[in-house]
C-alpha cells in the first residue's frame, strides 16, 4: 500500500495566484458575515392550556417583529436596519447593516386562533397560543371496582 500525500496548499502551476484571488475575495467580511445564516433559534413546548414558542432574537426591539396569522399559518418577520450617521466621511470601508428573517409555523388544529399573546423580554419572543377547551387534557381520579 502506498500512502500518497496531498498538499493542499501547493500553488496551481499553470496559473500562478489564481487561488488567492479566491481566498481574498471569501476571506473578506462582507462575504463571511453575509454566509453565516442568520436565523434566531426556537423552541417549541407545551403546557395542559398552551403551546408556547420562544424565539431568541436579542438586540432587537419589540417595534421590529412583525406577527402574522393566515390560516393555521403563524409567520414571525423581523426587518432591521442598522444605520450609523457618522459625521466623518474619511472611512476606506463602510458596509450598510440589514438584517430580516421569517420562520413560519404551523399551528395545530386544537391551537385557539383567537387567544394569541406575545411578548418580548431580554432578547427573548414568547408567544402563547391557547388550546381550544377540547383539546385541553381531561384528568380525573378513574374508580377502581
Amino acid at each position: 500500500m502506498t500512502l500518497v500525500k496531498f498538499n493542499n496548499k501547493a500553488n496551481n502551476s499553470l496559473m500562478p495566484g489564481f487561488n488567492d484571488v479566491f481566498d481574498s475575495i471569501f476571506n473578506d467580511t462582507f462575504f463571511n458575515d453575509r454566509m453565516i445564516t442568520r436565523v434566531p433559534a426556537v423552541n417549541i413546548s407545551e403546557s395542559e392550556n398552551n403551546y408556547h414558542v420562544e424565539l431568541a432574537a436579542p438586540g432587537l426591539k419589540k417595534e421590529d417583529f412583525k406577527l402574522n396569522l393566515d390560516r393555521n399559518q403563524l409567520a414571525i418577520a423581523v426587518e432591521q436596519q442598522a444605520e450609523q450617521n457618522d459625521q466623518q466621511k474619511n472611512y476606506s470601508k463602510r458596509e450598510y447593516s440589514y438584517s430580516s428573517f421569517v420562520r413560519s409555523f404551523t399551528l395545530p388544529d386544537s391551537a385557539d386562533h383567537s387567544q394569541i399573546e406575545a411578548s418580548y423580554t431580554d432578547g427573548i419572543l414568547r408567544i402563547d397560543i391557547a388550546k381550544r377547551e377540547e383539546a385541553k387534557a381531561v384528568r380525573r381520579q378513574i374508580e377502581i371496582k
